[in-house]
């Protein structure tokens, strides 16, 4: 927060250089500097009147969200802040697999449920309860989250449970309470199992609340990969449920999912991939990281240690712990690698929610790159306001979206817990000021479509009132001030408070406790975090570690690139172009000459940029491939063939361009939308040209699946709100790396923009017929437009002589020496052309070589026009 090395106007701070003169001077410079440092550190420091301050807005500030949620949204899902009311499933646009954490159980009232006793809200606690128990129901026919349903809804339920039980036994408030959350829980961990009916024990990554996974009515069950987070981020909720409830089945299948996860490791590195296939345990995607789709793997297995007391997980936990130490931190980043070949970054960027990490570091003991990598989100959030989705190694904006996400907040609140140092006091207050300027709305907080605009989002996800207020109230507060006793519990991930008392109160599973693995221990392998240990009579040990990164990002100082360092990747060509390849992966493309022509002689001991180069098989063609456009026009009543929109082609499926009319049908939206599995209207899609949504999966499995269905063509719509064919650059869809060749319907890619148009007129008029073609044969087009063509002038000139200007920029000139130009006259052939005289004129152009400055003869074959007998329009 602060900069001690130069002078602040509002702290009087200054540089602490070694004063020279006399012996007077040097006294009363070195009594200046230790005043001014001592000035520093109070500056620092929090008084508990400021604490209390901000304290009280926090309350204020959650006041705020989970009234606009009860006022506009209850019972709904989620709250819509920008449209002060409520999202309900079904009744919004659809949002792919986002919804999915959506139930109609009244999500945001059960996540906030034990924020409520934190904040020492029992009234609302106690009202907000009955609500659920009254309106809650878990029996509903929709599809949702495995994942999501166990943190959010069964996290929820069994925090609130232990809330609610702790206050009946203080007998002054709950009395009327008979474990009905508890009942809940138990009916909807019941819902929960089918998913794990697997050959694996790995859980099926959906489930219909009503009807199971394999149910014929159930909607799902075809999916075939789940992420590693997703299988391994069960063991509190289920472990806590049955300790709760007595029945050990929960308990059992999520230890089995641990099982097989920790037995899929890669043995030669001790790293997992981030999705796995359910039914064989083979992984799917191999790229090793601690953000998004491995995060809380990590954090459940050491967490399941200190709340079950097992030691198997914290083995198990040390052992992937060094992993990462060595191949994915490389501090204060911490970049992805392949699990197989862990030495090998394989995406040049970060996303937000590995910053748990830090936090989790907190609690393994490892406090020194807890606070470098957190001291860098921090930076990046001073840059950006927000920490943005995903961020390049640079520290640049990769996805602008912020969701309001808390994992920047817990691991602030746990090195504070763990240090003392008032500093992280001043980092949470940044977060609560930025909240307060750049998210607050009239009808609540608003998520970050994009942090470099500033614009919003219409949604308030539900973990922002479970977590993000649960970590900020602790981090301002005194035990003393807290209505419980916070180290009695753990956090799970959705920070929802489990007792570990249950290690010892509560029996654990009999039967299926793992084996115990053997590894090398160090300080910290089975200690809690000690001040003593370490920070041994050094309270300035964490600001000497932050001080290296305080200007990480640039701010503050002249910003220096980082430097471009080679790498090669091989790859071998089988369909997929090898940019959008290289794109998919994060990782960003710059020509060599862009590269070659910055200045890299200051930079100095960076890390992050490499130089790709590309050892690739790759067919080549003879000219640069050009993306043709196409369209979806609708021909039927009212339209008429007047509405035309703009769609890129595929490299795969039906050639439209070899389609003399394209082709013709009704368009019908598949089910699901995503098309990533089964389809469930097969039947009405027979025939028709679908509709799917992009994203989940790719375009070649979402066109076999609908194909299979029935379907004569596709039209994908992109799932990114406002894009348009206008300011977004037309592609070509590509394949999945296999082989494409059993794909025979034409397949199209609208933009959002263009597609919420189709999909306005199909909920318009039910019945949209549409003809698919390139759009140089749409119906109504000008068939006589002439062709494009490019006139070129040429002037004689003498040596030396040009044109003022015509030396800058792209300029392509001709250099015509008299000697050289070659005029050639054919015969006259009286017997077959009595009176008339041909000529052709040729000419030998020759371009002058920059680098020797001379010129070079040509061949007159390859300098001839292919237009040459095209009339006297052709000729200069």
């Amino acid at each position: 927060m602060q900069d001690y090395t130069r002078r602040k106007e509002s702290t009087g701070c200054w540089e602490l250089d070694r004063p020279s003169g006399t012996g007077m001077m040097l006294k009363t410079l070195l009594i200046t500097s230790l005043l001014g440092w001592a000035k520093c550190q109070e500056s620092q420091s929090m008084t508990l009147e400021e604490k209390t301050v901000i304290r009280d807005q926090i309350i204020e500030m959650f006041d705020h969200a989970y009234g606009s949620y009860m006022k506009y949204a209850y019972p709904a899902d989620e709250l819509m802040p920008l449209s002060c009311r409520g999202r309900v499933r079904g009744q919004e646009p659809n949002r792919g697999d986002i919804d999915d954490s959506l139930g109609k159980f009244s999500l945001t009232l059960i996540d906030t449920l034990d924020t409520l006793v934190v904040l020492n809200k029992l009234d609302e606690f106690e009202d907000a309860v009955r609500k659920a128990v009254k309106d809650v129901r878990l029996d509903n026919d929709v599809v949702v989250s495995v994942f999501e349903t166990n943190i959010r809804v069964l996290g929820g339920l069994l925090g609130a449970h232990v809330m609610a039980d702790l206050l009946r036994q203080r007998g002054e408030r709950m009395q009327w309470y008979k474990d009905e959350l508890l009942h809940m829980a138990n009916e909807l961990g019941h819902r929960l199992l089918p998913a794990f009916n697997t050959t694996s024990g790995l859980p099926y990554p959906k489930v219909n609340l009503r009807y199971g996974v394999l149910n014929p009515l159930s909607r799902t069950g075809t999916e075939s990969d789940t992420c590693t987070a997703c299988a391994g981020t069960m063991i509190l909720e289920f472990a806590a449920l049955s300790r709760l409830s007595g029945d050990s089945v929960f308990e059992e299948h999520a230890r089995k999912a641990l099982d097989v996860l920790w037995e899929r490791r890669q043995r030669g590195s001790d790293l997992v991939g981030t999705v796995i296939n359910i039914h064989n345990g083979e992984w799917v995607r191999r790229d090793s990281g601690v953000g998004a789709g491995i995060d809380s793997y990590y954090e459940y297995l050491m967490k399941a240690y200190i709340l079950l007391g097992d030691n198997v997980f914290l083995e198990r936990f040390n052992i992937h712990y060094i992993a990462i130490m060595k191949y994915i931190s490389q501090p204060p980043l911490l970049l992805n690698v392949h699990m197989h070949n862990p030495t090998v970054s394989v995406r040049s960027w970060m996303d937000s929610l590995l910053a748990f990490f830090p936090g989790l570091q907190v609690l393994r003991g490892d406090l020194k790159p807890a606070i470098e990598t957190h001291e860098m989100l921090y930076q990046v959030t001073k840059q950006h306001k927000f920490l943005p989705e995903a961020f390049t190694t640079e520290f640049r904006v990769h996805w602008g979206q912020h969701l309001l996400r808390p994992e920047f907040a817990e691991s602030t609140y746990y090195l504070y817990k763990a240090t003392g140092d008032p500093y992280y006091l001043r980092v949470g207050q940044s977060i609560v000021e930025k909240l307060n300027a750049y998210a607050r709305v009239p009808c609540g907080f608003a998520a970050v479509q994009d942090v470099r605009t500033g614009t919003h989002e219409d949604r308030m996800d539900s973990f922002f009132l479970a977590e993000m207020f649960k970590y900020l109230y602790l981090l301002f507060s005194e035990k003393t001030e807290l209505p419980i006793d916070i180290d009695d519990y753990i956090f799970t991930t959705e920070a929802h408070l489990l007792p570990v008392s249950l290690s010892t109160t509560q029996p654990s599973c009999q039967g299926n406790r793992s084996e115990t693995v053997y590894q090398e221990e160090d300080l910290f392998t089975h200690s809690c975090p000690s001040t003593e240990t370490l920070f041994p009579n050094n309270p300035s040990f964490a600001k000497t570690i932050r001080d290296s990164y305080k200007y990480l990002t640039g701010v503050g100082r002249a910003f220096h690139p980082l430097p471009v360092r080679e790498i090669e990747l091989p790859l071998h060509d089988s369909g997929m172009e090898p940019v959008e390849f290289l794109k998919s992966m994060g990782i960003s493309i710059t020509p060599l000459n862009e590269i070659m022509a910055r200045d890299f002689g200051n930079q100095k001991e960076h890390k992050g940029v490499y130089r790709v180069k590309l050892v690739a098989e790759v067919s080549q063609t003879p000219e640069e491939e050009e993306v043709v456009p196409h369209v979806v026009q609708l021909i039927s009543p009212p339209f008429l063939g007047r509405t035309v929109l703009t769609a890129g082609p595929a490299k795969f499926g039906m050639d439209l361009t070899k389609q003399e009319h394209g082709v013709k049908g009704s368009i019908v939206k598949a089910s699901p939308y995503t098309a990533c599995g089964q389809i469930d209207n097969a039947v009405e899609l027979k025939g028709h040209i679908a509709l799917a949504l992009r994203g989940d999966c790719m375009f070649a499995a979402k066109a076999r699946w609908l194909q299979e269905a029935g379907a004569i063509g596709v039209i994908f719509i992109d799932h990114r709100e406002g894009s348009n064919s206008e300011e977004t650059p037309l592609f070509q869809m590509v394949g999945d790396g296999d082989s494409t060749e059993d794909i025979t319907m034409p397949l199209v890619f609208l933009f959002s923009h263009e597609g919420a148009v189709l999909t306005a007129a199909l909920g318009e008029h039910h019945n949209v017929d549409v003809l698919l073609l390139p759009k140089e044969r749409q119906l109504g087009r000008d068939k006589t437009e002439k062709p494009i063509g490019m006139n070129i002038k040429l002037r004689l000139a003498e040596e030396g002589e040009l044109e003022e200007g015509a030396a800058t920029g792209h300029t392509l000139e001709f250099v015509l020496e008299k000697e050289e130009v070659v005029l050639l006259k054919e015969k006259e052939d009286a017997e077959e052309h009595k009176g008339q005289r041909q000529s052709q004129q040729q000419q030998q152009f020759c371009s002058e070589a920059a680098q020797n400055d001379r010129t070079e003869p040509c061949s007159a074959k390859s300098s001839q026009s292919p237009n040459s007998n095209n009339g006297p329009d052709s000729n200069p």
